[in-house]
């Protein structure tokens, strides 16, 4: 019996409740319509006026220092690593010998090779000289040669592949990861080693699409590291990316020099300070004060006199934000509006909302 006595008495608040929102939001809807009624059909909007201000430029972002150089060094031939002549941390300069594979069978190839190409040339030699006298045919002297020729192209190719026995660094940098031991087999495309070139260093951000509209390739950019606070670094712009990626941000890259004082190491994250001159004072209104989208290039002014809305073309300037530069076509001062204009024309009575 209680249990019913209570779940009618919950009932009877919910309708309460639900009479009582109902009753607020027709009170709500008749002032509204009053306020339009005492407005003589007049369209009700939001204005503000235009003004003069110095444009701020200036924003940060956010990032992760990346390497100038990263390869992973990859076995070309294949064979038993029988030295190791680096370790990891160690710093390495191009053309430098980081291991050494057995080159017993590759030297064995090459031998092979040449005594194969010594006697294509001393047969091309004896044709030669035979098709002088007529004793061989012009067809066999050219079969003669072309054997001479793929037998020398095989020695080079065997010797090439000698010499790849030393396994030699293509960039300047740090052996960050070592991935062979003595002894083990490796064959080509097996990873050997991870280098890395932190000399100069790429701070990577994300801008949107107003930041980048004011950047430049060469730009320099002040640059502060979370390790080190004390310490400023500048880097210049040395990418910025032509397409925004899924979230609209366009990927940039700040080239920083590195030294061992800086102790910058890839990975670290850092923050880009984009500082611009002073700007002249423009005027700006809202974004939202344009017909359509900005590119329309048309406003509504409001005409105090009249109390109507007057339609006017402009000349818009740089997006910044929520704001947007106009060019020519507004004067300080005067009152635009931001919004309702989906109902107005040309002329149309409007009532100020305050």
């Amino acid at each position: 019996m209680k249990k019913v006595i209570t779940t009618i008495v919950i009932l009877v608040l919910v309708i309460v409740g639900i009479g009582y929102v109902l009753s607020n939001n027709k009170k709500k809807n008749e002032a509204k319509t009053e306020f339009i009624a005492k407005g003589n059909g007049a369209v009700a909007v939001n204005v503000a006026e235009a003004k003069k201000s110095i444009p701020e430029l200036d924003f940060t972002a956010n990032g992760t220092f990346a390497p100038d150089q990263e390869l992973m060094f990859s076995a070309e031939n294949s064979g038993r690593v029988s030295q190791i002549y680096v370790k990891e941390g160690s710093r390495v300069s191009k053309g430098q010998v980081l291991a050494r594979i057995d080159a017993e069978l590759l030297n064995t190839d090459r031998e092979t090779a040449e005594a194969n190409y010594e006697n294509a040339a001393r047969d091309l030699a004896r044709y030669e000289s035979s098709f002088k006298t007529g004793g061989v045919t012009q067809q066999q002297l050219d079969q003669a040669r072309l054997n001479a020729s793929n037998a020398k192209l095989r020695l080079q190719q065997q010797q090439r592949k000698l010499n790849d026995a030393n396994i030699r660094s293509s960039i300047n940098g740090v052996v960050n990861k070592k991935l062979i031991e003595v002894g083990a087999f490796v064959a080509p495309g097996t990873q050997l080693f991870e280098l890395v070139d932190i000399s100069k260093l790429k701070l990577k951000v994300n801008v949107n699409e107003t930041q980048v509209a004011n950047l430049k390739l060469g730009d320099a950019v002040k640059i502060q590291s979370n390790v080190f606070p004390d310490e400023n670094f500048t880097g210049k712009v040395s990418f910025i990316a032509a397409k925004a990626d899924g979230s609209l941000n366009f990927p940039i890259e700040i080239s920083v020099t590195n030294n061992a004082k800086s102790g910058l190491k890839a990975g670290m994250y850092g923050t880009a300070l984009f500082d611009f001159p002073k700007q002249k004072e423009v005027i700006l209104v809202p974004r939202t004060s344009f017909v359509g989208s900005v590119s329309s290039n048309q406003i509504f002014i409001y005409d105090k006199a009249a109390n109507v809305a007057k339609v006017r073309n402009v000349v818009t300037g740089r997006i910044l934000g929520d704001q947007v530069e106009i060019m020519s076509g507004l004067n300080e001062g005067e009152t635009v509006i931001i919004s309702g204009q989906i109902n107005l024309i040309d002329g149309t009575p409007v009532s100020i909302i305050k």
